[in-house]
C-alpha cells in the first residue's frame, strides 16, 4: 500500500493555488526595482590593479584599537558579508565596535592571467595590511578570512606572523582531502594544466555550475519552486533576488593562481602534508603562534567540519578557540541566528585579547 492517499481534487486545488501565486508574482516582479547589495557605508582607501581596499564607516564611537581586515575568497563577490541590513556579518562587527576593512578583489580579466598565489598573498594582502598599519599607527592587525580567503589568511599568518595580532577564519578549508569532501574528490582528478592552458582564466560560470551541481535538486530546481511561495511579498522576494545575484556574480579566476591553488591544496594537500611553498617561501603553520579563532558550520557541503577542524593540529598557537555553527556554508553569514551569534562571538573573543 502507498503511505498516502492520492486525492485528485486536492491535487487540482494545489495546482490552481500554485498558478494563482505565480500569476500574482509576475506583477510583483515588475515592482521590486533594482536589487541593491552592500548595505553598510564604506569608502575606498587604497587601490591596486583590480583590487579595492574598503573601509567601513564605524557605527559606534569607541572603537577597538586594532583594525580588522576581512579577506574574502576569489571565487565569489565579497558583498555576501554585507548583503542587507539584517543579514550582514560586517554590520554586526561594526555594531560591536570593530574597525573593519575588506579586500574587494574585483573581476579578473586577461591582464591577470599570470597572477599567482604569491601575487595575491605576499603581494596584495601584504600591501593592504601594511597600508592599514600605517594608517592606524599599529604594527599588527586582526585578520579575518572567509572560505578560500581563510586559507589565504592562514598562509599569510604563517609567512608574516609579525603582522598579525589575531587570526580568525570562518568556514575555511585546511585539510583538503577529508573523506566527506565531495568537491575535493572532484578537484583531485582535474587535469588543471589542460584546463588553464586551454582556457587561460577559468570562467566563473564554470566554477559556479560545479558548486551548484553538488546539490543539483536543491540548488537548481527546488529553490525556484519554493520561490513561488514568496512571489507576492516584495521584501522576501528582494531577499531571494539578492542571494541569486550573489550566486551568479562569479568572477573569472586568474589562470595561474587557479592552477596553483588546485595543485598545492586540493591535489597535494600542502597545509596538512607540508612542503607548501608560495613565492619560493615555505608556509610553516607552526609559525602561527598568535591567538586563533576558527568558526565552522556543521552542515557545510563545501567545507566539511573536519576540513576546518584540522587547523588545530598544525598550528603553533596555544590560544586556539573553535566555534561550531549549526548551519551551512552560506547560512553562517546570512541566517538570522548567525547575525545574533557570530559577530558578538568574534568581537568578544578579540576584546578579551586586548
Amino acid at each position: 500500500m502507498f503511505p498516502f492517499t492520492f486525492r485528485p481534487d486536492q491535487a487540482v486545488q494545489e495546482l490552481v493555488r500554485f498558478n494563482q501565486k505565480l500569476a500574482n508574482g509576475m506583477k510583483t516582479l515588475t515592482e521590486v526595482g533594482p536589487i541593491e547589495v552592500g548595505c553598510s557605508a564604506r569608502e575606498v582607501v587604497y587601490t591596486e590593479d583590480k583590487l579595492k581596499l574598503m573601509h567601513f564607516k564605524p557605527l559606534v564611537e569607541n572603537l577597538h584599537r586594532t583594525p580588522v581586515l576581512i579577506v574574502y575568497a576569489l571565487v565569489n563577490r565579497p558583498y555576501m558579508a554585507d548583503l542587507q541590513e539584517d543579514r550582514s556579518l560586517i554590520r554586526g562587527l561594526l555594531k560591536q565596535g570593530l574597525d573593519v576593512y575588506l579586500i574587494d578583489w574585483g573581476y579578473a580579466d586577461g591582464a591577470d592571467r599570470y597572477l599567482n598565489l604569491d601575487d595575491y598573498i605576499n603581494g596584495y594582502i601584504k600591501r593592504c595590511v601594511e597600508f592599514i598599519c600605517d594608517r592606524h599607527d599599529v604594527y599588527r592587525i586582526n585578520l579575518l578570512g572567509i572560505c578560500q580567503g581563510g586559507t589565504f589568511s592562514i598562509c599569510f599568518a604563517a609567512m608574516h606572523p609579525e603582522l598579525v595580532r589575531n587570526l580568525i577564519v570562518t568556514v575555511t578549508p585546511v585539510d583538503f582531502q577529508t573523506k566527506d569532501n565531495l568537491l575535493s574528490h572532484w578537484a583531485r582528478h582535474v587535469d588543471v594544466d589542460t584546463v588553464v592552458e586551454t582556457l587561460g582564466n577559468v570562467p566563473g560560470d564554470l566554477l559556479n555550475w560545479t558548486f551548484l551541481t553538488m546539490k543539483p535538486f536543491r540548488l537548481t530546481g527546488q529553490k525556484y519552486v519554493d520561490m513561488v511561495e514568496v512571489l507576492d511579498d516584495k521584501d522576501k522576494l528582494r531577499n531571494f533576488m539578492r542571494m541569486e545575484k550573489w550566486i551568479f556574480d562569479s568572477p573569472d579566476q586568474a589562470g595561474e593562481a587557479y592552477r596553483e591553488f588546485l595543485k598545492e591544496f586540493y591535489q597535494k594537500n600542502g597545509l596538512m602534508k607540508g612542503g607548501l611553498t608560495i613565492g619560493g617561501k615555505k608556509v610553516k603553520p607552526e609559525n602561527i603562534t598568535m591567538p586563533v579563532f576558527n568558526v565552522y558550520a556543521t552542515e557545510d557541503h563545501l567545507v566539511p567540519p573536519d576540513a576546518s577542524r584540522a587547523l588545530k593540529g598544525i598550528i603553533g598557537s596555544k590560544d586556539y578557540t573553535e566555534m561550531t555553527f549549526k548551519g551551512g556554508h552560506i547560512g553562517i553569514y546570512v541566517s538570522g541566528r548567525a547575525q545574533a551569534e557570530i559577530p558578538p562571538a568574534i568581537a568578544n573573543w578579540l576584546k578579551e585579547r586586548g
